[in-house]
């Protein structure tokens, strides 16, 4: 198990963004074959390779977003830029912050279905700071805290146990020194659309998480009455149940 964790983790600190698919594999008829992922607050979009290699090889077109975390607005234009460039019905897939970005960008026709997972999931005209209220607070929620410029952190003390318990301590440490803040209007901006309104959604909660509560994703998955899958795992889940959550995804490139 740790070596599968440390080869997950390896690829996780790669530092590159895989865009492509492997043609010799063959979808189940009428899936959507195009698949955009959104990385959450604090990590970049490798992120996600772990989940991406997995639906690379079963054949899916997999395109991780780059996000600038700068903005909502910047956040979200980074990801229709990515749906521009696919090539019919097209899975939107976001982990955490990158939530909030998917309901917003969600609404591109293209979009077939959406995946939340370990993901913030507004309403019109919520924000990330109103939905941090939902639910019991979190070891890492009180440890999000500004730097001198504003832009918002989790303390790198508190990273490891809150956000990457199941990680081997010696990745979850590398993550919390090197961190990408969020900016401070990121997480005050409100959405003005919940794309979950109009397309099939689905939920992986995870059940071990210490930054958004279980008992609020719980909440929100209801609200959209999302397909929802449980998993045994942390917020940095999208690695090490890797497998689990490209599952759900492939599940979502099905939907009608």
């Amino acid at each position: 198990m740790l070596n599968a964790l440390l080869s997950a983790a390896t690829v996780l600190l790669a530092g590159t963004t895989l865009v492509g698919s492997a043609n010799s594999a063959e979808l189940p008829k009428g899936a959507a074959h195009n698949i955009v992922l959104v990385h959450g607050a604090f990590v970049d979009q490798t992120s996600w390779q772990p989940v991406a290699d997995i639906l690379t090889k079963k054949g899916y077109r997999v395109t991780l977003v780059e996000n600038p975390l700068t903005s909502l607005a910047a956040d979200v234009d980074a990801t229709k830029q990515a749906l521009a460039k696919q090539d019919g019905k097209t899975v939107l897939v976001g982990h955490s912050w990158g939530g909030v970005v998917i309901t917003q960008a969600g609404n591109d026709p293209k979009v077939s279905a959406l995946v939340y997972v370990s993901a913030f999931a507004p309403e019109v005209g919520q924000s990330l700071a109103s939905l941090s209220k939902a639910g019991p607070p979190t070891e890492g929620g009180n440890a999000i805290h500004p730097d001198a410029k504003g832009n918002l952190y989790i303390d790198p003390k508190v990273f490891p146990s809150a956000v990457a318990a199941d990680l081997p301590p010696e990745i979850a440490e590398h993550l919390a020194n090197s961190q990408l803040p969020l900016s401070l209007a990121a997480f005050e901006a409100p959405v003005s659309i919940a794309s979950w309104r109009d397309k099939p959604t689905f939920d992986v909660i995870t059940t071990k998480d210490k930054v958004i509560a279980p008992e609020a994703q719980k909440l929100f998955a209801a609200r959209m009455k999302a397909q929802i899958t449980e998993v045994a795992g942390s917020h940095a889940s999208l690695v090490v149940h890797a497998k689990a959550v490209a599952e759900v995804i492939e599940k979502a490139a099905l939907a009608k």
